[in-house]
């Protein structure tokens, strides 16, 4: 059982999260904790000059929304949205965070993820709590 547990969200790929909550939830001990994490894409800094003004705001207050709706109904489970690169990101907060545990989706794998690493492989090679992927 783990006391501090982290669910990666991909928001942007419109799954449905109630399996790795339904994990999250059974692998936790007693009075641990549950924090759904999302990870916004960085915008280049060759692009945000020409993106409207508050466009910034508007987009952290979209995905806050989009967190919140997927975690409707979940109980005690605390949203956090970090920007960065997913892999490296979800690495980062887990370690800063004392996460012992990481459950994350991930697809079959395609030719280009052998080359490339989709981010559930990236969390599994880097982290150092122990992750659970989902299929």
């Amino acid at each position: 059982m783990y006391k501090n547990i982290l669910i990666a969200v991909a928001l942007e790929h419109d799954r449905d999260i109630s399996g790795s909550i339904e994990i999250a939830q059974r692998l936790l001990a007693d009075g641990g904790k549950i924090t759904a994490l999302h990870v916004m894409e960085p915008i280049s800094g060759y692009v945000e000059p020409y993106l409207p003004e508050g466009h910034r705001t508007k987009r952290q207050t979209e995905t806050e929304t989009a967190l919140a709706a997927a975690l409707e109904g979940a109980k005690d489970i605390a949203p956090a949205i970090v920007e960065g690169h997913a892999g490296r990101a979800i690495v980062e907060y887990a370690d800063d965070h004392g996460i012992d545990c990481i459950v994350i989706a991930s697809h079959r794998p395609e030719f280009q993820d052998y080359f490339l690493g989709s981010t559930a492989s990236r969390v599994v090679r880097h982290a150092a709590a122990a992750v659970h992927v989902i299929r």
